[in-house]
């Protein structure tokens, strides 16, 4: 089914930037074909001199891309930028779907799993979120979205790195890591970031789930930095060794800023966090399946995101899964090779988790 277009959501408080990396995309000589769906035409600002054809709902622009608004429902969007395919080619290279500064990107994301129509022709690619180095920590302090759309993502871009110094970055960096230990951070200054780092990340491709390391998350606290390097499986993006190793010393990242916080001193700890688990004995399969159906069913609206891999007992091959929140994806993907350590781990992003718990339920079903 290669011939399903990839979808990108992406997200980011106003003011991170989304805006020039869409009209980068709009207007840039790459070569594809993107589509690209706004919520407001204004907020792109549209620079009439690069349109080619303009109905009242979709602006096509001299480089063959097209930009279209979100006026109501999203899927009939969807439907109708299907029907400009041009015969024997698919219709678009891409398309990006930009969420409004203030939403929860779950709910968009959900679409292309739960829609039919929608979910044959197009593939959700990843959730891609943009952060604006300078402000985010403000944002993440008292903004909810801001929190739940870095929790959300596939990929962070951490732009605007140019305003700020290489020990705010390590902070920044280390307050998303905990917010978010899956998505890789890619630094950027005025969005300049590779659009492959954007776009065809495969961040909801089951089979590229190969390699979830939860002692990134969790690093030993008497090697700091020291990140294996395992779990990047396709991504190289140099992006990990910024030092993170303290990435879970609980109020460390707050040293740094802790005048951003005024009066409330270094005390503050995200209600949102990534917590990792892992198994180095066999799982036993119902188990397991059944654990995770209960935990999605009582506790899905506050999981906003899990990957996991895990070894199943008489089981070849590695039981891969992922899930926004209540809804769930897993299979059977490729067989352990022989000399490979076989373990089960799992990374759980949500609201108010509780670790002890999770890893008691998680423990329970080995074999």
């Amino acid at each position: 089914m290669t011939d399903k277009i990839p979808v990108t959501v992406l997200t980011g408080y106003l003011g991170a930037g989304k805006t020039t990396l869409l009209n980068r995309i709009l207007t840039e000589d790459h070569g594809k074909r993107y589509a690209v769906i706004v919520n407001e035409f204004g907020e792109i600002g549209i620079d009439n001199d690069l349109v080619v054809g303009a109905d009242e709902d979709v602006f096509e622009m001299n480089n063959g891309c097209v930009c279209c608004t979100v006026r109501g429902d999203l899927i009939r969007i969807v439907a109708g930028l299907m029907k400009r395919q041009k015969p024997g080619a698919p219709a678009f290279d891409a398309i990006i779907v930009e969420t409004t500064g203030l939403a929860d990107p779950g709910p968009v994301a959900q679409t292309f799993f739960v829609d039919e129509d929608v979910k044959a022709k197009t593939r959700l690619d990843s959730v891609t979120t943009l952060v604006d180095a300078k402000h985010v920590m403000a944002r993440l302090d008292d903004s909810k979205e801001a929190r739940e759309q870095v929790a959300f993502a596939d990929r962070i871009i951490l732009n605007k790195t140019d305003l700020v110094t290489e020990a705010e970055l390590a902070a920044v960096e280390a307050r998303l890591r905990k917010l978010n230990p899956l998505a890789p951070i890619t630094r950027a200054e005025r969005a300049n970031v590779p659009l492959d780092q954007v776009l065809g990340l495969g961040g909801f491709d089951l089979g590229r789930i190969l390699d979830i390391n939860p002692e990134f998350a969790n690093p030993a606290h008497g090697e700091p930095g020291h990140v294996h390097d395992e779990h990047c499986g396709h991504d190289h993006d140099h992006d990990h060794d910024h030092g993170h190793g303290h990435a879970h010393d609980h109020a460390h990242h707050d040293h740094d800023h802790g005048h951003a916080h005024g009066a409330r001193g270094h005390a503050h700890e995200d209600d949102i966090k990534g917590i990792s688990l892992s198994l180095d004995r066999p799982m036993d399969g119902t188990k397991f399946t059944a654990w995770l159906d209960r935990l999605l069913g009582e506790q899905g609206q506050n999981i906003l995101r899990a990957k996991g891999i895990i070894d199943v007992s008489g089981e070849d091959r590695r039981l891969v899964f992922q899930a926004v929140h209540m809804i769930l994806e897993g299979d059977l993907q490729k067989p352990w090779e022989a000399d490979e350590r076989r373990w089960s781990r799992a990374v759980f992003i949500g609201r108010d988790l509780d670790e002890a718990a999770l890893k008691a339920g998680f423990e329970a079903c080995a074999a």
